[in-house]
């Protein structure tokens, strides 16, 4: 049988399994919703189904190749507090409401952890603090603090590891520059909590024997310490000697994530959302987002038809624009979203509004971040035929290409352990799609910003 490893990718909207051989061939996907639960103390994930789920997957790729490896690729802002049983408490939402936690007196200032601040629990940190005063028992029970990606590999083979991509997701428990944590785990006096660190790629075990036999996988197969999803979607990008030339990657799905290697951190500012990530290799990199699924979804409907680019011509001529923003983070986040203009007559219409207002929206983070060179699209946009060929309307001294891997996330959970091999899902360069009006309709666009601004 095919020597083969299983990517479990966790993403804040869907899970997937997928089985990959050793040359990069996809065999076998499966997937599922991450649903969030409303039962217990909080909203929190369902960690026990997509067990349950992951568990059952696996019999069935078991089948099909001999599965050597294991890799955990999950969302950030997401941690999990073990002992040595499993869980002292739900893992929490992001997304969920924290009240009444006092964190402005012990968060670190943005000039350390390059984190900004952000609402509800997108900083792992505030949540972290809210637990530990909430729950005061069942946090001092705990024995790890495991970032997501590594609560999954303890539950497969029963290391307890730390690393750095997780850390370094605008948690504030991570300084970037220095590569360490930030004085808010010392403060809080998580130090003893946090486990070993490890590098994304680093196996840390065979799976448990239990499961070895549950599943059918091979008792030799090995457990990755796993990578923050974001970062997965760049390791293919990544110079083996370290280099940072300029380029950018965007990787799109819930998030919109703009990574601008090349970028000096001094210039990012936390007012606008910038912040840097930690790559696999351990470096910083400069980064900007904004919810581009979710708006996109919240522009386009929950059946998005999609649009012809007649159709999105016609929004242009008549000046129809969506104004940000649509979710609860990003570079604008506490303004309303609005459209100004005509409103879009049907659902195709409205998929080409959506259209519009993401590629706007990533122009703008590009601006902003000063990003330079190449630009690879990652991810769930890739599907989308017209964002990309706008994009690089937009921006022709920078070429666009799509990724022929519709989720970067599991190419980069494959490299991990196939590093030298051939990268599955190449790249194609997008070819700019002129648009009579289009910078005009940017223009405007800035303008509309700048005077809700005022």
């Amino acid at each position: 049988m095919n020597d083969a490893l299983i990517v479990l990718d966790i993403g804040k909207t869907n899970v997937k399994l997928a089985l990959i051989d050793a040359e990069g061939r996809s065999l076998a996907e499966e997937r599922r919703p991450n649903a969030i639960l409303n039962d217990g103390p909080y909203p929190h994930h369902d960690v026990d189904g997509i067990w349950d789920w992951m568990l059952a997957t696996c019999r069935r790729f078991a089948a099909l190749a001999h599965v050597s490896a294991i890799v955990p690729v999950t969302h950030g802002a997401t941690a999990a507090l073990v002992d040595r049983d499993g869980l002292v408490l739900p893992v929490l939402d992001y997304e969920a409401s924290l009240p009444g936690v006092d964190y402005a007196a012990v968060r670190p200032p943005y000039a350390e952890t390059y984190s900004p601040a952000l609402p509800v629990g997108l900083n792992l940190g505030r949540q972290l603090v809210w637990l530990a005063q909430r729950f005061p028992a069942e946090f001092a029970r705990t024995r790890h603090i495991l970032m997501y990606p590594q609560y999954w590999a303890w539950r497969l083979c029963g290391a307890a590891t730390s690393e750095a991509t997780s850390l370094g997701c605008h948690t504030d428990l991570w300084d970037p520059l220095h590569q360490r944590y930030s004085q808010l785990v010392s403060t809080m006096g998580w130090t003893a909590l946090m486990p070993p660190l490890c590098a994304p790629s680093a196996s840390l075990g065979t799976i448990k024997p239990e499961l070895a036999a549950l599943t059918g996988l091979p008792a030799s197969c090995q457990v990755l310490c796993g990578i923050h999803d974001s970062n997965a979607s760049l390791v293919r990008y990544l110079e083996r000697d370290g280099s940072s030339a300029p380029r950018t990657v965007l990787s799109t799905g819930t998030w919109v994530i703009a990574a601008a290697f090349g970028v000096a951190l001094d210039g990012l500012r936390e007012e606008q959302d910038m912040l840097a990530n930690t790559n696999a290799l351990g470096q910083p990199v400069a980064c900007m987002r904004f919810m581009g699924g979710r708006e996109f979804a919240a522009l386009a409907g929950t059946a998005p038809t999609p649009c012809t680019f007649a159709q999105i011509e016609q929004l242009v001529t008549r000046g129809t624009m969506a104004l940000p923003c649509f979710a609860e983070a990003g570079p604008f986040a506490g303004r309303a979203g609005e459209i100004v203009g005509p409103a879009p007559v049907d659902a195709a219409e409205r998929f080409a509004l959506a259209t519009l207002y993401c590629v706007l929206m990533t122009d703008y983070c590009l601006d902003a971040l000063g990003a330079r060179g190449p630009i690879a699209v990652e991810g769930s946009f890739t599907a989308n035929p017209w964002f990309g060929p706008l994009l690089a309307a937009l921006r022709p001294e920078q070429a666009v290409s799509y990724s022929e891997d519709a989720s970067g996330t599991t190419c980069g959970g494959w490299m991990l352990r196939y590093r030298d091999g051939i990268h599955p899902g190449a790249s194609t360069t997008t070819p700019a799609r002129a648009l009579h009006g289009l910078d005009a309709y940017r223009r405007k666009w800035l303008a509309e910003l700048t005077v809700a601004a005022q």
